[in-house]
Order: C-alpha cells, then structure tokens, then sequence
C-alpha cells in the first residue's frame, strides 16, 4: 500500500472508528491527517516527545485495523456503495427513490 493509499485507508477507518478511540489518539490523529502537522510540531503541541506522538499514532493505527476485523463497518460501506452504483440508473423509479433513501442514511 503506498502512501497515498494507507492516507485514505486510515482516514475512512477513523470515520467509522473515531468515537471509539481515546481523546489523544484522536487528536494526534487528527492533527498528523487533517490537519498535515508534523511529528514534531504535533508534539510541541501537546508537550509530549516526537517518538510519543509517533507511538500512539502507531497504536491508532493498529486499534483501527483492530475495529475493523471485528465489525467490518469500512468493508459493509463499500459493498453498500457498490450495490447503490449497481441500481442508480435503474428504470425503475421505486427503486431509484429507495436507493437515494438509503443514501441518505448513510
């Protein structure tokens, strides 16, 4: 998986995880992905050491595989999203309507 790639694997997976995880984990998280801070200005941040920060970022990550091989709610979401992809051109009306209702709960 390249860099590009595991940025949006992890990304999707703190979607659906995030309320799962500790304030710390979420907030490194946060800063190191959404934000694009540094390690080192992550841990400036925090008053913690950049090895610190690099650590826990590493438990996140493990703690969002983790939740994923149990409750596989990222691999749910993308076979839902196929299926959408499969009937939205359908002809029937019904069947587009009900579509774009279960979109919406998503």
């Amino acid at each position: 998986m390249d860099n590009l790639e595991k940025r949006e694997y992890y990304s999707r997976l703190f979607d659906f995880y995030e309320n799962l995880l500790t304030e710390k984990q979420r907030q490194y998280f946060s800063d190191y992905y959404f934000r694009d801070l540094s390690l080192a200005e992550i841990a400036g941040c925090y008053g913690v050491s950049r090895n610190a920060v690099y650590d826990q970022l590493n438990k996140t990550y493990k703690n969002l595989e983790k939740m994923e091989r149990k409750l596989k709610l990222f691999v749910k979401y993308q076979e839902r999203a196929k299926l959408y992809e499969q009937y939205q051109n359908t002809d029937n009306p019904e069947l587009r309507d009900f579509i774009g209702k279960l979109r919406e709960l998503e």
